[in-house]
């Protein structure tokens, strides 16, 4: 047992974590130049400024008149364009001292910022059609506005757009913790790597979970707690995990999937179906499918009968 009557230990504790440090021949070969990696404080920031410039009025500035909306979103845009050019170039030298690479991460960071911007209006494009679905798939939803502002799903839906689209054009890290950004403050886990088409909605959706194979058509809804993830997990020769493989379900275009339902597998939910509350669901089901649970007995005993 460890004497706390006179300190904390504290000057041993530190001689113990740096011997366990140093122990490493990975951290010993970083100790003079650790790794650094993309903030996920200055991503946030990026993410919030690009929402203020995808809806200017709603996540900007209230009080811009028509003529300034323009020089507020190009301001914008420059500004944290530069910014995630920065983001994109630490996440690209990280990977090029794992991999002994020489790589230019300069040109190849401006390259991935430069199309990325190309894709913010195809973006801002698709977010108006999932802004559009909450709004009519929840009769509690004032006005589109309200769910901008308002609604979780919306929140994580346009963190995964942004994350989506950087993933896709080659910075997995910078994308995954814009994602986890939004799994912390929503509940809602979505892997950038997921594919989701337009007019989206998730219906309170703490608890929401889509793993990185996922593919989900067009006029899908699911609601709070809803898994789309893997049945197992694959190993090779030597017991490691094999990472990449299709293992996440294919949901068909207006599919509808309630509250608690979990959907494993490399499976296809088809065009069409509704998957019921709480449903445990490993095998693919064919287009207009409507899945429950097994009914459960609701019959009267009297006098003990039935015991």
């Amino acid at each position: 047992m460890r004497d706390c009557s006179q300190s904390w230990g504290v000057a041993q504790l530190v001689a113990e974590l740096r011997t366990i440090r140093l122990q490493s021949l990975e951290n010993r070969q970083r100790r003079d130049h650790p790794p650094k990696l993309p903030s996920r404080k200055v991503l946030s920031q990026i993410v919030d400024q690009l929402g203020a410039a995808l809806f200017p009025n709603r996540l900007g500035m209230p009080e811009l008149n028509d003529e300034g909306i323009d020089y507020f979103v190009g301001h914008t845009l420059d500004s944290l364009l530069k910014r995630l050019q920065q983001q994109i170039a630490l996440e690209l030298q990280f990977v090029a001292e794992q991999r002994g690479s020489t790589a230019d991460v300069q040109v190849q960071s401006r390259q991935i910022t430069c199309e990325f911007a190309g894709l913010l209006p195809g973006i801002r494009q698709t977010l108006d059609t999932d802004i559009q679905a909450a709004y009519e798939g929840d009769p509690a939803a004032l006005s589109p506005d309200e769910v901008l502002v308002c609604y979780p799903g919306i929140w994580a839906v346009i963190h995964h757009r942004v994350a989506h689209a950087l993933h896709t054009l080659g910075a997995p890290l910078v994308a995954r913790v814009i994602a986890e950004l939004a799994h912390s403050a929503t509940g809602i886990d979505i892997h950038p790597g997921a594919q989701i088409g337009e007019s989206f909605f998730i219906d309170h959706g703490t608890g929401v979970v889509i793993g990185e194979t996922a593919i989900i058509g067009n006029r899908v809804r699911l609601y709070q707690a809803v898994t789309l993830g893997a049945k197992r997990f694959a190993k090779d020769e030597n017991g490691a995990l094999i990472k990449g493989n299709l293992r996440h379900p294919i949901v068909e275009d207006d599919v509808v999937i309630y509250a608690g339902a979990t959907i494993l597998g490399r499976i296809t939910i088809g065009r069409g179906s509704v998957i019921g509350g709480n449903v445990w669901l490993t095998h693919s089901v064919p287009p207009g499918s409507h899945i429950s649970q097994g009914l459960t007995r609701n019959d009267l005993f009297a006098e003990g009968g039935g015991i």
